[in-house]
């Protein structure tokens, strides 16, 4: 694949045939994915162009080249871009949104590419900073150094595709005896000071230009969002009908971390990066799960 990530035409044909498969699958609901059971889900946080990690997750979801017969899992992928290892002062994680617009074409309804902040700053050309680096120009840097004058053409392509992701994937999980839960995977959640600008029927809409506004548009609030209390997550849990949440964006030391009473954070892009395996035919809470988090380092993740 390294020959096509450097070939304008066939980038582009990668980003617009998963801009499809985003719209069209069949568990598209609203602006955001919807699963149940029966099967498993791996569940993971931000992924900042981590290749390994990348590699390791696509190999526990068994959608790799090599997977042959193995039931596939679904895979929640978000924050894949803006990597903090520069060539030159280039940031060239747009080979990362390649491969992951690759394999959410070969398999729509089990890869889930939630939109996270730093696409939505990449869309919306909007400054955002990382460790001191413009990460919007790195990027953008990289495209020209690469692409020559077709640069404009791939960076469109590029914008549609993340125009098309989903806020979030729903999972209805189900006892073998009767009853559910859901769990909403999101990049995060409005913080406590944008709720009151917030529309909560977003998840259950199309997207409009007004909700990409920044700092005022609902699917801005939704990718920007820290520092949680108690009272907002008990909140949205009601007006949503869900159970908890899984969740990326803040740091995690040690990949993962509990906000009372509902949310689980991991990270999946760091030494300590995780996952969460969940099977989509049994009911978990929060707590469980935080006991259920696996390692993505070689030679530990199980």
């Amino acid at each position: 694949m390294a020959d096509e990530l450097n070939n304008p035409d066939a980038v582009i044909a990668l980003f617009e045939e998963a801009t499809e498969a985003n719209l069209d699958a069949k568990c598209r609901k609203g602006s955001i994915d919807e699963i149940a059971a029966p099967g498993h889900l791996i569940a993971t946080g931000d992924l900042h162009d981590n290749p390994m990690h990348f590699e390791r997750l696509v190999e526990l979801a068994n959608l790799g080249d090599d997977a042959g017969d193995m039931p596939r899992k679904h895979l929640t992928l978000h924050e894949l871009i803006h990597s903090d290892r520069l060539i030159n002062g280039m940031d060239f994680s747009y080979r990362m949104l390649a491969k992951v617009a690759r394999l959410k074409a070969k398999f729509p309804e089990h890869v889930h590419t939630l939109v996270a902040n730093h696409e939505m700053a990449q869309m919306l050309k909007s400054g955002i900073l990382k460790d001191g680096v413009k990460c919007v120009e790195a990027f953008q840097e990289a495209l020209i150094y690469v692409f020559g004058d077709d640069a404009g053409r791939v960076e469109a392509s590029i914008d549609r595709f993340i125009r098309s992701m989903p806020l979030a994937l729903r999972c209805h999980c189900t006892k073998p005896s009767g009853g559910r839960s859901d769990v909403l995977c999101a990049h995060s959640l409005p913080s406590p000071g944008m709720m009151g600008r917030f529309d909560t029927t977003v998840l259950s809409r199309p997207l409009t230009d007004q909700d990409y506004e920044p700092r005022v548009g609902s699917a801005y609030a939704m990718v920007w969002g820290r520092g949680y209390d108690a009272e907002l997550l008990e909140d949205l849990v009601e007006r949503w009908g869900v159970n908890w949440f899984i969740l990326g964006h803040e740091h995690a030391e040690f990949g993962s971390a509990f906000t009372a009473p509902n949310a689980v954070i991991l990270n999946s892009d760091h030494a300590h990066g995780v996952y969460l395996p969940m099977d989509l035919g049994a009911v978990y809470g929060p707590e469980f799960a935080m006991e259920s988090v696996r390692p993505l380092a070689d030679g530990m993740a199980s």
